[in-house]
């Protein structure tokens, strides 16, 4: 499964400060894609937690070693995509690695990940898919790059009826940047496998949902729309 990550453009030794940033960033484009958000500049910068100046800094020096192509949108080339593909893979390994060998609490793995993503080499990241057992998906749903993942038909919670029951199939790459609220997803058992009921709903983007076994629990409209069931 494992592909060399190790040409990023022409990036010579005394740009080797920029790799991991470079890294960073593919990474951040690849996932807002994902997400179906437009990767301008203002939203990476939002997705990173960086000013627009650094991300217009940054993403000129992308340009011009061929990672992305800017027009009003940033969008990866056929590089930054191959580049992009191995970090989120390895970030997402490292995730399942972590909470299912390592027994790290669900919630922590993300950030965990972070760090773990940048140091695991090819031949590392081979030995993890034998031991994870060829996995297709992170511990929090979303599809591990080369992995051959079919996801199913899906929808936001936001968009289920009252009574209507689904199994939780992803919670997206965007509630992962937040500790409360994955937190609170990981106290309420919202996680990839429940069987959630929706049982209220209010007109002004309230709901009410309920784990199958678990208590009742109030999610807001922002986290309503970013956790998905699949559509039967």
């Amino acid at each position: 499964m494992s592909e060399s990550d190790t040409a990023v453009g022409s990036v010579t030794e005394k740009d080797e400060p920029y790799r991991a940033t470079f890294r960073e960033y593919v990474e951040a484009i690849y996932e807002l894609q994902e997400e179906g958000i437009e990767p301008i500049q203002a939203r990476i910068g939002d997705w990173l937690g960086v000013s627009r100046p650094s991300v217009s800094e940054m993403v000129h020096r992308m340009e011009t070693e061929g990672l992305v192509a800017v027009d009003r949108a940033i969008t990866l080339t056929a590089e930054g995509r191959h580049l992009a593909e191995v970090v989120v893979r390895r970030h997402r390994l490292a995730e399942r690695f972590l909470a299912e060998i390592l027994g790290l609490p669900w919630v922590k793995v993300h950030h965990e990940a972070e760090t773990w993503e940048h140091m695991i080499s090819a031949d590392v990241e081979e030995a993890m898919w034998r031991v994870l057992g060829d996995p297709k998906t992170c511990p929090h749903g979303n599809p591990i790059p080369g992995a051959g993942y079919k996801p199913p038909r899906m929808k936001p919670i936001s968009a289920m009826e009252v009574d209507e029951v689904g199994r939780l199939e992803r919670i997206s790459e965007e509630l992962e940047l937040e500790d409360e609220t994955m937190d609170f997803l990981d106290r309420a058992g919202l996680r990839p496998g429940a069987i959630v009921h929706m049982s209220g709903r209010s007109p002004h983007g309230a709901f009410t949902v309920q784990v199958l076994g678990g208590e009742a629990v109030g999610v807001g409209d922002f986290v309503a729309h970013r956790v998905f069931i699949a559509v039967v």
